[in-house]
């Protein structure tokens, strides 16, 4: 995570991009005010229509990472609802299927915010897309993303496609057959999200049932260019869904970079954000991340990378006692000088 990641994609050329690491800290905005009267002309720089005044303002959690997540917010009724009821009817739902450590075996969780499990990541995300469906506040669409307008294969699109809401396996059968037949990343579904929260934001809308197929879609086509090293084309995703056309997709891009006004840029402190309100969902909804026994290889593994952090650690601090002897000496001769003067 080092560069910012913020370009325009043309949408009929569709170029793989290489990978571009999430930046580690916001960049600051360059305003006219901040620019002295012998500059010249100000020109406004990228960042600026990037990220709009208002929405600044209004601290929208895709570019702020002290903004709550919305899909976790979307997801609490329903958690205070299910904690009720375990509590009324004394249940510990999940409490008997955990694994624990013991004498003998020692579980640990491989999933990190660098590399997060992708079948539990997918399960989350799929879950954050449900609760954005079953609890959003109304039913505010564009005619780009509605799947009777647009539909995705040849199949007659049923007649209750905008009052139904699709279940979470559904959901997550949908966001699976994607990334396994592109073979995306976990980090790639985590963007995803992002970036789908960012477009209902930017662009005042909600994701509802007849219009969450496509508007997921744009949100993997746009995170899987940014983000893998061999991004996925548009025509490769229209051998994953045969129905679909070139056309088709490139039209649906362009909208959704439009609205999302090219703003493509992930902090590192959003994602990783977005990350752990993901477990945090999990954890509520009884969606654990596998734990495996830790074997003899990973336990010498871990002790290595102990050992090199420890190492690490000791050499900062031998280079800051260096300095703050160095200040000592200095404010020693100072003072010095000060008496024989």
């Amino acid at each position: 995570m080092g560069g910012s990641i913020s370009c325009c994609i043309s949408p009929g050329d569709s170029p793989k991009l290489h990978r571009r690491e999430l930046e580690l800290e916001e960049c600051p905005i360059t305003t006219a005010e901040d620019l002295s009267e012998d500059t010249g002309t100000y020109l406004q720089h990228i960042s600026d229509r990037e990220l709009p005044d208002e929405l600044a303002q209004e601290e929208n959690p895709s570019d702020h990472p002290k903004a709550s997540t919305l899909f976790l917010n979307k997801s609490q009724t329903d958690v205070r609802e299910k904690r009720k009821s375990n509590y009324l009817n004394h249940m510990s739902p999940g409490l008997l299927t955990k694994k624990y450590s013991s004498c003998s075996t020692i579980f640990i969780d491989d999933s990190t915010v660098s590399q997060p499990n992708l079948k539990s990541t997918i399960k989350c995300v799929a879950l954050a897309i449900y609760y954005h469906i079953k609890n959003r506040d109304s039913n505010r669409s564009l005619d780009i993303f509605d799947e009777k307008k647009h539909p995705l294969s040849r199949e007659k699109v049923p007649d209750d496609y905008s009052v139904v809401d699709p279940e979470h396996k559904l959901i997550y059968r949908f966001i699976r057959t994607l990334f396994s037949s592109a073979q995306l990343t976990a980090e790639c579904a985590i963007v995803t999200l992002v970036y789908l929260e960012r477009l209902l934001t930017y662009a005042e809308m909600d994701i509802c049932p007849s219009n969450w197929k496509r508007i997921v879609l744009g949100a993997i086509l746009l995170a899987s260019k940014v983000w893998d090293d061999q991004a996925v084309w548009n025509v490769d995703y229209c051998q994953i869904l045969k129905d679909i056309t070139v056309e088709d997709m490139n039209e649906m891009e362009r909208h959704f970079l439009e609205l999302l006004q090219f703003n493509i840029n992930v902090p590192a402190s959003v994602y990783a954000k977005y990350y752990f309100d993901l477990r945090s969902l999990a954890d509520d909804n009884n969606l654990s991340f596998p734990l495996e026994p830790l074997s003899n290889k990973r336990a010498q593994k871990l002790e290595a990378i102990s050992r090199l952090c420890e190492d690490k650690y000791k050499d900062l601090k031998k280079s800051a006692m260096k300095r703050s002897v160095s200040a000592d000496n200095l404010i020693g001769i100072r003072t010095s000088q000060a008496v024989l003067s």
